[in-house]
């Protein structure tokens, strides 16, 4: 009785997280357009095996129980009966959820590089009918069902398999659930052993009142700034293409544009600086499918508290990148020489301003431009720590991107197109960057240990702990152990998400509207965080205000979290502690 009851309750769970699935794969989407004809066959039945037994449902009657909540079918009512009724209720609203994008889009996805590992991945689970790994099966039903007038759903998806049936492995779902149980224990416990870590840190602060001394890192500052859009030219590297349906150029830029490398910086300057100050200098470097905006509300507090903030737009890898992918226009999510152009981009600013700096009157005496922060998201994080002194290792690059229809970790999809640089890449390190902050970075596959334990200068990592791209564990924690032991500090924040810092990600800005169940739980509060932590971290280390540093601290990110996202900071952390608590 246990073995059915089991049966029929992993029956619904495969089916939800085949729906989550699908949301993943539309969510992260794009890459070659394909036109295909409707099949001659669709699924009409499910078959659900489980060591030797099996048992089958019809399509029909998992349309009627989604429709109109009727448990008709004699199969289906046999796994209603020992199913969670809660879990019933999700799986019909599973059912006909609906992902809004378009055929082009889904497709494009679903025949990149990263797609078809997905792909794969899910197929060890839903196979065709013969018990072939529904691979294909499953490309064609989720393009075809997102061209239905009623949109993606899981429903469709499974109406447009194209044989009569498909079959659900319960025994590989199983070992797949068990797997991220596994996953999901373990960041829990990580969460566990890094705010032990902060507490106890925090109980070691002899003056936890420090901080009231007229200064708050996450007020707005007293400078007003002017901002320039400043427009730049690499010759030296390949011109990147506009995306088809760009605005057009001006032509004097456009006829330079195509024989190099353009892209667009804005620069915001305080103007009301004392005569003789210099202002320091951060960069912000943003993530994979988004732009100069994703970070405004950090470049404004930034530059209201002295610093001059530089924000370039990479051009292979930012909105309109994603944008071209969705439309067909494009056929990567990012080329592989983006992880070279992206430190190459901050390098080229920085010595094209000190030309500016030294030939314009406006700009002569405003700008310190060897003592330089770079602040990144993401690819971006990756950008911040590559120009930090971590340069690209082939051997780890190797060791971690073999198996991946066996990964959860989807960073490294894109991590592993760096395999295809070859193994003698230059440093990118900038000795004018003093410090860098690294938001959600994606680092295991392309660093490892013997890169990251390379970095001298001063490093914050930002993790969440539900971060479902870039997972915490392996994408930052882990990686916080292998920097030196030199002003480093690991910020986590509670049910942060991959999303949780950027800009605006609430109203759906960007290339992708980016569902709320996907962005977490209240991401103004964390933008709060970005604020104080990189403002207090770079008037330490860039600007050589040591007022700052007791902002730096366990005792004060326990002063400013708020619920529900519950923020932790340290300094000391240990591989030891993590393998102890797996």
């Amino acid at each position: 009785m246990f073995r059915l009851q089991l049966r029929q309750t992993l029956f619904a769970n495969a089916l939800l997280i085949t729906h989550r699935s699908v949301a993943c794969f539309c969510f992260l989407g794009m890459t070659t357009s394909l036109l295909m004809t409707l099949p001659t066959v669709a699924a009409e039945k499910i078959y659900v095996s489980y060591s030797v037994l099996e048992r089958s449902i019809s399509v029909a009657a998992l349309e009627v129980y989604a429709r109109h909540g009727k448990i008709e079918d004699e199969d289906l009512k046999a796994y209603a009966r020992y199913a969670n009724p809660q879990l019933l209720e999700q799986l019909r609203a599973a059912l006909l959820s609906k992902a809004d994008l378009s055929p082009v889009a889904v497709s494009q996805f679903l025949y990149s590089p990263q797609g078809e590992v997905l792909l794969k991945r899910l197929g060890q689970v839903i196979q065709s009918e013969s018990r072939v790994p529904g691979f294909k099966g499953l490309r064609a039903a989720l393009i075809l069902a997102s061209a239905d007038p009623e949109g993606l759903t899981l429903l469709n998806v499974l109406r447009y398999f194209p044989t009569r049936g498909l079959r659900i492995d319960i025994d590989r779902a199983l070992d797949i659930a068990e797997e991220l149980q596994r996953l999901v224990a373990q960041t829990n416990q990580m969460t566990a052993i890094v705010q032990e870590q902060a507490i106890a840190e925090s109980a070691a602060d002899t003056d936890p009142f420090r901080f009231f001394d007229g200064i708050n890192p996450r007020a707005r500052g007293p400078h007003t700034w002017e901002k320039q859009t400043l427009s730049l030219v690499d010759l030296s590297r390949q011109p990147i293409a506009p995306p088809a349906g760009s605005p057009p150029l001006p032509e004097e830029i456009a006829t330079v544009a195509r024989q190099g490398r353009f892209f667009q910086v804005d620069l915001y300057l305080p103007d009301d600086l004392r005569p003789a100050t210099q202002a320091p200098v951060v960069v912000i470097s943003h993530g994979l499918g988004s732009d100069r905006s994703t970070f405004i509300y950090l470049a404004h507090h930034l530059v209201s508290h002295g610093f001059a903030v530089l924000v370039p737009e990479h051009p292979g890898s930012n909105a309109k990148q994603m944008e071209a992918l969705i439309r067909g226009a494009t056929q990567e999510i990012a080329e592989p020489s983006e992880f070279r152009d992206r430190p190459l981009d901050i390098t080229y600013l920085l010595d094209q301003l000190e030309r500016q700096v030294a030939a314009n009157p406006t700009l002569a005496g405003r700008i310190n431009l060897q003592q330089v922060g770079v602040i990144g998201q993401s690819f971006g994080g990756y950008t911040a720590l590559a120009l930090a002194g971590a340069p690209i290792n082939p051997t780890a690059l190797s060791q971690n991107c073999t198996n991946l229809e066996d990964t959860f970790n989807i960073s490294l999809l894109l991590q592993c197109r760096a395999t295809e640089l070859g193994k003698n890449e230059q440093s990118l390190r900038d000795p004018r960057v003093k410090a860098v902050v690294a938001l959600n970075p994606i680092v295991s596959g392309v660093f490892g240990q013997t890169s990251l334990s390379q970095i001298e200068i001063p490093t914050l990592i930002l993790a969440g702990n539900a971060d479902t791209i870039a997972p915490a564990l392996v994408e930052q924690v882990e990686p916080f152990t292998w920097l030196p032991d030199r002003n480093k500090y690991l910020a986590l924040i509670d049910q942060g998400t991959h999303f949780s810092v950027l800009n605006n990600v609430e109203q759906g800005s960007g290339a992708l509207a980016i569902p709320p169940e996907v962005i977490g739980p209240d991401p103004a509060t964390a933008r709060r965080y970005v604020n104080a932590l990189a403002l207090a971290f770079f008037k330490t280390y860039v600007a050589q205000e040591k007022s700052y540093q007791p902002f730096l601290s366990a005792s004060y990110a326990r002063l400013i979290s708020e619920n529900p996202l519950r923020l932790s900071l340290v300094q000391q952390l240990s591989s030891e502690q993590l393998r102890a608590g797996q």
